[in-house]
């Protein structure tokens, strides 16, 4: 969609979903994404990609599925650098 309301739309709501996710944005906020979501297809590829990046850093932090130079490149690459450190330090 070439619409540059629609792109500053996203752009605005991008901002919020992480809170989403996390299941902290306020509850008018949710909703207008929620519907945000219902028509932009782009936008419910970020959510999900979100999602499954989540629960994979979760299930393999549990796990301890990846080997340390895997999970140091896959935190590098997803700007989470002091969460290596940190694991590093316990």
């Amino acid at each position: 969609m070439n619409d540059p309301s629609h792109a500053h739309k996203c752009d605005h709501l991008i901002a919020t979903i992480s809170e989403y996710v996390d299941g902290s944005l306020s509850p008018q906020l949710c909703a207008e994404l929620e519907k945000h979501l219902r028509e932009c297809e782009n936008c419910t590829v970020v959510v999900d990609t979100l999602r499954k990046t989540i629960s994979l850093v979760q299930t393999c932090a549990e796990d301890d599925c990846l080997p340390g130079e895997v999970r140091a490149r896959l935190f590098h690459t997803l700007d989470l650098d002091d969460f290596v450190k940190n694991d590093a330090m316990v």
